[in-house]
């Protein structure tokens, strides 16, 4: 298997349309941390990561340190295989195009599934957004067990939610304050900023919002599966 992998497209295909933010962090004890306090990412820790996530068959390149606000927004078949991966200390973090989806799939809660069996002591939680009309989804899970999952088209039905976003925000100590302010107490589901609620979800550790917090790029061959979705979804979908 060459570094083509299994796609089908060239690599120059430009794509249709841009991912958005896609990304999954894996916090571990202890959960009250400053993210800006996070140790400096381990590149080795980031590609053991990487490579162990599951739309990832075999990391082919390290390209080389990232800020976390560096998106890759992909333009051509080629930025699809990009991931940004990261060991913060203790705290795990990956952004990956095959976790954007478009209403088919949950990919952010299959492989949140498969990180919670890997680390039942960590508060797992996946987000995925766009500035744009495109579908959402999020996830927050708890080492308790105790998980929430959003998915759908923001204003717009059918908007699923799994779980008591209440629950977790009572667990996680987040004010009425702040769930009012997101409209969790009177809006329809698929009019809240879930993401938001996802960013409340880990606190002070959401490593996402600030430019000197680093991640390793990393050039990957997906999986036959994550490629399909992907080709589907970049180039052929509707």
């Amino acid at each position: 298997m060459t570094d083509v992998g299994f796609w089908t497209v060239p690599p120059d295909r430009m794509v249709r349309g841009s991912m958005g933010h896609c990304n999954l962090t894996v916090l571990l004890p202890p959960f009250d941390v400053d993210a800006r306090a996070f140790p400096a990412n381990d590149p080795v820790r980031a590609a053991e990561f990487a490579a162990s996530f599951g739309t990832v068959d075999a990391v082919l390149e390290e390209i080389g340190p990232r800020s976390v606000l560096d998106v890759p927004y992909p333009d051509t078949r080629a930025d699809l295989d990009i991931v940004q991966a990261a060991g913060w200390g203790h705290v795990l973090g990956i952004s990956d195009p095959a976790l954007a989806d478009d209403g088919n799939d949950t990919p952010l809660l299959t492989e949140a599934r498969t990180l919670r069996e890997r680390y039942p002591d960590a508060r797992i939680v996946g987000v995925h957004f766009h500035g744009g009309a495109s579908h959402t989804e999020d996830v927050v899970w708890l080492p308790d067990g105790a998980m929430f999952h959003a998915a759908g088209w923001p204003g717009d039905e059918p908007f699923e939610v799994t779980g008591d976003p209440f629950a977790i925000a009572s667990a996680l100590g987040i004010s009425t304050e702040a769930l009012h302010d997101l409209g969790l107490d009177e809006e329809d589901p698929a009019d809240v900023e879930w993401a938001d609620f996802a960013a409340l979800a880990l606190g002070k550790a959401d490593p996402w919002g600030w430019g000197q917090i680093q991640t390793t790029a990393f050039r990957v061959r997906h999986t036959e599966f994550a490629t399909s979705t992907m080709e589907d979804q970049y180039f052929t979908g509707g």
